[in-house]
């Protein structure tokens, strides 16, 4: 369970924005070290990736990207009236985030993909852990916590998502209709991170809290690598 307080003496909000901040880029390292042990990564960065590959990853992702606005409305109604800013910034993330699977699904008709194949699909055991604990935790109250699979999330859209677009393009020769969602997360996401850096320095944000955003920000990062490693499980 998940609470804070919106009182925060002045004085302390610095220090504890910094400190949660540099916890958070520890967490981001080790993130980026599952991430170096992905095999369909490593097969994109070493130019060997096929098109079945870009297929199966974006099969894998819109299963689970389907669930990203459900579990975000979980929280925004989980957030009392004295975090009303972080369930305003809830509510308007949902709203941003509810069409996106459908760039996927865009984008796999694009590359050849079955349509109906991709929806009637099922989320890897990856997929099911990430999905699974993100409801939970969006069902807890004040669940503040969730800043940290923020950090995760849209920080892989601000920081990866173009340069792999890029790199399928560049190896598969694809078209920007065919990679359009890892295109557009890079601003949109870019976005979503200024967000929580302004939530970060904003004074909401106590000790308990940013101990909460952390270790959120760890299982998401270790349940995120997971389903990248599990594509056909």
């Amino acid at each position: 369970m998940t609470t804070t307080s919106t009182t925060v003496p002045a004085d302390a909000v610095p220090a504890a924005a910094a400190t949660v901040s540099d916890r958070l880029a520890e967490v981001w390292t080790e993130l980026e070290e599952h991430l170096s042990r992905v095999p369909l990564l490593n097969r994109l960065a070493d130019g060997t990736v096929t098109l079945e590959d870009y297929k199966r990853l974006l099969f894998n992702l819109r299963q689970q990207v389907v669930d990203g606005s459900p579990w975000i409305s979980r929280a925004a109604s989980s957030f009392d009236i004295e975090h009303f800013e972080l369930r305003a910034a809830a509510i308007r993330h949902a709203e941003e985030e509810h069409r996106d699977y459908l760039m996927i699904e865009r984008d796999y008709v694009a590359i050849g993909g079955s349509l109906a194949e991709l929806r009637s699909g099922r989320k890897n055991v990856g997929s099911e852990a990430l999905s699974g604990y993100m409801f939970h935790y969006a069902g807890q109250p004040n669940p503040v916590g969730l800043l940290g699979a923020m950090f995760i999330i849209e920080g892989l859209g601000a920081r990866r998502a173009a340069g792999w677009a890029a790199r399928f393009q560049e190896v598969l020769g694809l078209a920007d209709n065919q990679v359009h969602f890892m295109q557009y997360h890079q601003q949109a996401d870019s976005a979503h991170t200024g967000d929580l850096d302004a939530i970060l320095t904003s004074g909401m944000i106590d000790d308990a809290a940013a101990d909460d955003i952390v270790r959120c920000a760890q299982v998401v990062a270790r349940l995120y690598a997971l389903q990248l490693e599990e594509l056909d499980r």
